[in-house]
């Protein structure tokens, strides 16, 4: 039923949603350059990598080495703004429909962490991630490695069609309240390093 829910979902909302899409992609174009996605190697379900796909929000502007600049000097206020928003994330959608995502799950993190999870934290890839989670409308990135990982369980341990439907309704309004959101240029400001 999840999944088939998935997809009637994702397809209505590509739909729905197809103008802010085309105009996304269109700014991003315009303010950011080629290329318009973001694409990104992340554990799915059983930790099967797949490619996560995301509208662009930083430059590829780079230093006089050669080497790309720090994410925080590359984020430009456009790209801060469809973080903010979640509208970077519209073209999760696609992952959905083609199964390599739920609408609500675990976010799919890097894959480098994949060695550092505890067991209980492996749980995680026990269901397919999410484009929102329990972790996402309990704090968004603004709680700690700990406490995300403890809501990702939680959600791994209690998950229902009426759960999701409660995380879909908590993620819209966090969405347009704007709560729960740090401005960090990116994981990498604060990248989980295991347990000590």
């Amino acid at each position: 039923m999840k999944r088939l829910f998935d997809l009637i979902v994702s397809i209505l909302a590509l739909i729905f949603l197809s103008p802010v899409i085309l105009i996304t992609a269109a700014l991003v174009r315009f303010k950011l350059g080629a290329p318009i996605l973001f694409t990104q190697e992340r554990p799915g379900l059983n930790g099967k990598i797949f490619k996560m796909m995301k509208f662009r929000t930083m430059l590829n502007a780079v230093g006089s080495n050669g080497q790309l600049l720090p994410d925080e000097q590359r984020l430009t206020p456009f790209g801060a703004f469809l973080r903010s928003t979640s509208l970077d994330e519209l073209p999760g959608l696609f992952n959905v429909i083609k199964g390599e995502m739920s609408l609500v799950g675990p976010r799919p993190l890097l894959v480098e962490y994949l060695p550092l999870y505890s067991d209980a934290e492996s749980k995680r890839h026990n269901v397919r991630p999410g484009i929102t989670g329990w972790a996402q409308v309990n704090g968004r990135n603004a709680v700690s490695w700990e406490q995300r990982f403890s809501y990702d369980i939680w959600y791994v341990e209690n998950h229902s069609f009426w759960l999701d439907i409660k995380i879909l309704f908590l993620t819209i309004k966090k969405v347009f309240v704007r709560d729960g959101i740090t401005h960090q240029a990116s994981e990498a400001e604060s990248r989980f390093k295991g347990h000590k």
